[in-house]
């Protein structure tokens, strides 16, 4: 039998609409407009499908990769991604539990601006507590916190995190052509009674992370990956389940995170707004001691 990519991505697609189409025939209207929109982007997406020798009809993950790509942007999948997402500002309430069982409740604001390349990403997360505010900022190429504006090195566990939080995402896969990831089929699963394609990716760090998706929405239900803490030998399984996506700007955001350790819970995020193309100063993500250090002989 004769291997037809383009066949199977039109195939792929059909089958997705099918499904959404008998799971919410309230919402015949919409599935109408959506299906023009994956028939324009299946002539515009340009992956490679892997062959499957066993099962030639079973998606890519690639083609699954794609597929999320273009739900999240509403149908345009990157075109809209790309225009709107390049920045913004995120705020919401951070709740966590530490190892002796208090929950600390924290105010944040998270700011971003997207480059064209993971590297030259700027993240700036400002927290407050009713006992203290700091900031941690991603510019650079590094990781610095700051205090009333003085620089101080964040701890090595709040660094890992601050970097685990952006490496292991949603955006992640959303952004893996652009930051040269590579995704690979873990097959199908189900769990209560949720059908799951299930696709890993691997960055050039090689940081690994496990997604599990819907196979109706194709939305990022969960995400697994390991890591080992700074200053342990034992690697911990860390979990990532996303609840109330809603339409932000024409793009579908998860507006509730929570992040299990080992099984246990550790944090929620809710978010309560989120703008997208705001214009932020550079000086918001930049060492104030750069230039000073800079103009040191």
């Amino acid at each position: 039998m004769c291997y037809n990519p383009d066949k199977l991505q039109r195939e792929f697609l059909y089958q997705v609409f099918v499904n959404m189409k008998s799971k919410a025939r309230l919402r015949f209207r919409k599935l109408r407009i959506l299906a023009v929109a994956l028939a324009t982007s299946a002539l515009l997406l340009s992956i490679s499908p892997l062959s499957r020798a066993d099962d030639p009809k079973a998606p890519t993950a690639e083609q699954i990769g794609e597929t999320v790509i273009l739900f999240a942007g509403g149908g345009m999948g990157r075109v809209t991604l790309n225009q709107i997402r390049r920045n913004g500002v995120e705020r919401g309430r951070l709740t966590r539990t530490g190892q002796d069982g208090r929950v600390e409740e924290v105010r944040y604001e998270l700011r971003f601006v997207r480059g064209d390349k993971p590297e030259k990403d700027k993240v700036r997360f400002d927290s407050k507590t009713p006992q203290a505010e700091y900031s941690l900022v991603y510019g650079g190429g590094r990781v610095f916190g700051l205090v009333n504006g003085s620089i101080f090195t964040p701890r090595a566990d709040a660094t890992a995190g601050f970097i685990a939080q952006q490496a292991h995402s949603i955006d992640a896969l959303l952004r893996y052509k652009e930051n040269e990831s590579k995704l690979t089929s873990a097959g199908k699963d189900k769990q209560q009674g949720v059908d799951l394609y299930v696709i890993d990716l691997t960055d050039k760090a090689n940081r690994k992370t496990r997604y599990f998706i819907s196979a109706r929405t194709f939305r990022v239900l969960w995400l697994d990956y390991e890591e080992i803490p700074p200053g342990s030998t034992t690697a911990v399984k860390y979990t990532r389940r996303f609840y109330d996506y809603r339409m932000a700007q024409s793009t579908w955001v998860p507006y509730r995170t929570v992040l299990l350790e080992d099984g246990k819970q550790t944090s929620e995020t809710r978010i309560l707004t989120i703008t997208y193309g705001v214009k932020m100063e550079d000086s918001l993500f930049q060492n104030p001691d750069a230039s000073t250090t800079a103009g040191n002989p």
